[in-house]
């Protein structure tokens, strides 16, 4: 098994994540889960940029547009959060 890089970081995202889900549980919108996420941030002391912008490269030019990250953690560990009533992986589906 890969050794999981920023392993004690990854793992108080994650805590601060299903506290979260526990708190709050399933169907609402990512907006909702944005803000109670960040709450937990604070409180679990994780350092963290809301919505950080990043540039976009194309064969080492940078492009006009970029990528809005919803979160980035501990400077390294971007948090992109998902709100959906299922997540489908399509190829496991074609059988």
């Amino acid at each position: 098994m890969p050794e999981i890089i920023f392993k004690e970081e990854s793992y108080k995202i994650i805590g601060a994540c299903m506290e979260v889900h526990k708190k709050l549980g399933s169907g609402l919108l990512e907006s909702v889960y944005a803000e109670a996420l960040e709450l937990e941030f604070k409180k679990a002391e994780i350092p963290y940029n809301r919505e950080k912008k990043l540039p976009v490269y194309y064969e080492d030019k940078p492009l006009s547009k970029y990528f809005r990250a919803d979160f980035v953690c501990f400077d390294s560990i971007i948090i992109e959060l998902k709100a959906t009533k299922l997540l489908i992986d399509k190829e496991a589906n074609k059988h």
